[in-house]
């Protein structure tokens, strides 16, 4: 393809990712890989040049661009000679056309997230595993990936692009895709050898594995969802990764107390990994700007509230509760935990979290990517005395 038609290409995916967002459709990698399935005369260099414009769009408009067109007629004068209207190519430039105005985040979210982490949320964000200290050392994992670094208390930080699903270390259970924060909020739980755990929002299971391990496979951990898709990928990472002690509970939205009396004021730790805007993880799917709404904020704050709250209900008296979310809007993390607090003056108290990373942030800690360099979190941890 020539530099023309690439750019083209990428102006019609782009229309894609944009027509999805609006209609909260498919991801942008799944927009990608569709359209190349059905142009089989796109070489490696092809898809891997469209794909990294159509990401550089994609970061640099904080707002969703009306077309795919205008938004790179603004994205920079480099590419503006390609706009020369040959086979292939896009059409040229009318001086009147509508050209879209780069900008990290819409002027909503911008007042709502911290301005030393604009810039950082655009950037690409590293590939970091989980060792499974069940099977491996990390050490011993680390002389495995040329230029890998140690990150956290288990973790390693890739220094290159590998597949990892097809390298050996993933295959045999000795590693797990898991971001540095993403690991950290498992070892604030402190989960021991023996004790009863409940993973709500549990998703696919990520955490409930690294809870498992830190339990070195002994006890109980209770792994809740309530979309089924994600919970039964659950078993079969267990499998992978040599753990027996998680059990997968589907829960019915609205009826999860109901499903979960058996759990009542009997959790060792209960683990809320809330839903969220998901506004930490900017750097790895950064079209997610464009379909977060105030709207849809209000809602996912609601759910948190809610979700809280159930845990909280879960905790035996000198047990604790984990809050995280994935954010780095305060109304999703210590705005809900002050709230919390000031409604349960007697019984529940915040505890202060001994990390390498975050900094203190209201009742507990954060994340971020300017400051630590992994995705953004927001996490809490509450002791319940009585």
């Amino acid at each position: 393809m020539t530099p023309q038609a690439r750019l083209q290409a990428s102006i019609e995916i782009l229309d894609l990712v944009i027509d999805a967002a609006k209609t909260n459709g498919a991801a942008a990698d799944t927009i990608i890989a569709s359209w190349f399935k059905t142009r089989r005369f796109a070489g490696s260099g092809d898809r891997r040049a469209v794909r990294e414009l159509v990401y550089r769009a994609i970061r640099a408009f904080g707002t969703r661009p009306h077309s795919g067109r205008a938004a790179f007629l603004g994205l920079g004068k480099d590419l503006r000679p390609l706009f020369d209207g040959t086979p292939y190519a896009p059409a040229g430039v009318d001086p009147k056309e509508a050209v879209a105005g780069p900008s990290p985040l819409s002027a909503w979210l911008a007042g709502l997230i911290d301005a030393t982490e604009h810039k950082a949320l655009l950037d690409r964000a590293p590939l970091d595993l989980r060792v499974n200290a069940l099977r491996a050392e990390r050490d011993s994992v680390l002389a495995l990936f040329a230029g890998a670094v140690p990150v956290g208390r288990d973790g390693i930080r890739l220094a290159d692009n590998v597949n990892i699903e097809q390298h050996a270390a993933f295959g045999e259970g000795l590693v797990d895709i898991q971001d540095a924060g993403s690991q950290l909020i498992a070892q604030v739980c402190a989960a021991q050898p023996g004790m009863r755990v409940v993973d709500l929002c549990a998703g696919a299971g990520g955490k409930s594995l690294a809870l498992a391990a830190d339990m070195r496979n002994q006890g109980q951990i209770i792994a809740t969802d309530t979309n089924r898709d994600r919970l039964q990928r659950l078993p079969l990472r267990a499998e992978r990764m040599g753990i027996s002690i998680v059990e997968t509970r589907l829960l019915n939205p609205g009826e999860e107390r109901d499903d979960l009396t058996d759990c009542k004021v009997e959790s060792d730790v209960v683990l809320v990994d809330a839903p969220c805007s998901g506004s930490g993880t900017w750097r790895r799917n950064p079209e997610a700007r464009w379909r977060l709404t105030p709207s849809r904020l209000a809602q996912v704050c609601e759910t948190q509230a809610h979700v809280l709250e159930l845990g909280a209900s879960l905790v035996r008296p000198g047990g604790a509760l984990v809050y995280g979310v994935c954010s780095l809007i305060d109304r999703e993390g210590p705005d809900h935990i002050a709230a919390f607090l000031a409604k349960h003056k007697r019984g529940w108290t915040a505890e202060p979290i001994r990390a390498d990373m975050g900094t203190v942030h209201g009742n507990g800690l954060r994340l971020s990517p300017a400051h630590d360099g992994c995705d953004g979190f927001f996490i809490a941890r509450l002791a319940r005395s009585g």
